[in-house]
């Protein structure tokens, strides 16, 4: 090296060709490339900073390389308590529910093939008498995701030319940015606002009816994600449906009113109070997966049905099989409760949850005790409803373990609360306990 040279070049100098380390790799040639480059730059980027600069280069490619094979969508450990955990994929699917999507996805279906006469069918036909059955509804299609289902009902009734009414108190955003009066004026139709955000009364829809004469619908959005407590007053579904126009009743979360008792509108009574259409989500209380279902009257169920909107919404093979696995769960409440993840999480007794938390403090060793925790539904669903019960906490520094864990594999996602990790049992399994011990030994 002579006196001029600067010692950093000589080492960006030393740094091998990319093609050079990609044949150190075992893997497909783009992949090893990737890895090669994405190596070089980083020790390029180590050496520039004025970092110290060690380690084995092509074990730093392998590693690369195997982040680069493995899958970006990967099942991971939910110790959150969320049961309904949107960035997690929101409900896990029962286990008759994942056999029939292995089914469906293995080789050919009957998705739009009548068997008996061999003709073109319908998809909705495989869950259609299902949730007639299960609701009391006359007729019944299902889309792709609960917001489309809101935008399909609202086009169907109203659309273009049209006007629906809705009160302000309903005038919600859900995740995402999912606004009520956005899916209304996508739907073509104009809104009419009445009453006012705690307390609309039926001299307000009646008021509103008689002074336009082109309204397609009235619309009742469920409050999903938050409540309205205090000085409030609303008009219930079945004295909408009174006014004789069509009601679309978004009930959000899908419950049909099993075992498990909570405070959520069941479709079953939207329907028995006349909605001409009632939307709600496959993939939260309902337990089943991302799916948009709207059942109702026959007339406004063909409607939406004929909609074009209908085709860009329509729901995919897999989820169908998985939604209508789901749905005959429900034909036998407790069996639905005991199989179903999400009604199983929500029932979920003391006993069961000590001994898990037990188990896995246990096997977690000295850093970990039980507490007392809140677990919560999640997903916009039941925002006030509280779980209390066990929860292990580890020692040591929150978010590094956090990381730590969410580093493994599978993942382990945890929460922080009060500056410590806790991970609650009520959404792990018993299978769960042994990989996030593993895990936490890592």
């Amino acid at each position: 090296m002579g006196a001029g040279d600067d010692p950093g070049a000589v080492t960006l100098r030393a740094l091998p060709a990319v093609h050079e380390l990609a044949a150190a790799l075992d893997a497909p040639h783009v992949l090893a490339v990737a890895a090669a480059r994405a190596a070089i730059e980083e020790r390029r980027a180590e050496v520039l900073g004025g970092a110290p600069v060690d380690g084995d280069l092509v074990a730093r490619a392998r590693e690369l390389l195997a982040e680069l094979e493995r899958p970006s969508l990967r099942r991971v450990i939910n110790a959150t308590g969320v049961i309904l955990h949107t960035n997690l994929g929101r409900a896990p699917l029962a286990a008759s529910a994942r056999e029939a999507l292995a089914r469906a996805a293995e080789g050919y279906s009957n998705l739009e093939l009548d068997l008996a006469s061999g003709e073109r069918g319908s998809r909705h036909a495989h869950v259609e008498r299902l949730l007639c059955e299960l609701t009391g509804a006359a007729a019944a299609i299902v889309v792709n995701n609960g917001a489309a289902a809101v935008l399909l009902a609202a086009a169907a009734l109203a659309g273009p030319g049209r006007a629906i009414i809705i009160g302000r108190g309903q005038l919600v955003e859900i995740g995402g940015g999912f606004r009520i009066p956005e899916v209304i004026a996508q739907s073509g139709a104009r809104m009419i606002e009445v009453g006012t955000t705690n307390r609309t009364r039926m001299a307000d829809y009646e008021r509103a009816l008689r002074a336009h004469d082109d309204v397609g619908a009235i619309m009742r959005v469920h409050q999903s994600n938050f409540r309205t407590v205090g000085f409030v007053e609303d008009v219930s579904v079945g004295e909408l449906c009174g006014l004789g126009v069509p009601v679309i009743d978004d009930v959000g979360s899908g419950w049909f009113g099993t075992a498990v008792a909570v405070d959520e509108p069941a479709i079953a009574d939207s329907v028995a109070s006349g909605a001409a259409l009632v939307c709600c989500s496959g993939d939260k209380l309902l337990g089943g997966p991302q799916a948009g279902l709207i059942v109702g009257r026959s007339e406004e169920v063909a409607a939406a049905r004929r909609h074009p909107l209908a085709r860009a919404m329509r729901i995919d093979k897999l989820s169908l099989a998985a939604l209508e696995a789901t749905l005959r769960l429900y034909r036998d409440p407790e069996r639905a409760v005991r199989e179903i993840p999400t009604l199983a999480m929500l029932a979920a007794d003391e006993t069961t949850l000590a001994a898990r938390a037990e188990r896995l403090a246990g096997e977690l060793g000295d850093r970990a005790r039980v507490v007392r925790a809140i677990a919560k539904v999640g997903g916009g669903t039941l925002p006030l409803l509280e779980l209390e019960g066990p929860a292990v906490a580890l020692d040591g520094e929150p978010e590094a373990l956090a990381r730590a864990l969410r580093a493994n594999d599978p993942p382990v996602i945890g929460r922080i609360h009060d500056g410590q990790l806790l991970l609650d049992p009520r959404t792990l399994t018993d299978e769960d306990v042994p990989f996030v011990a593993q895990a936490f030994v890592r």
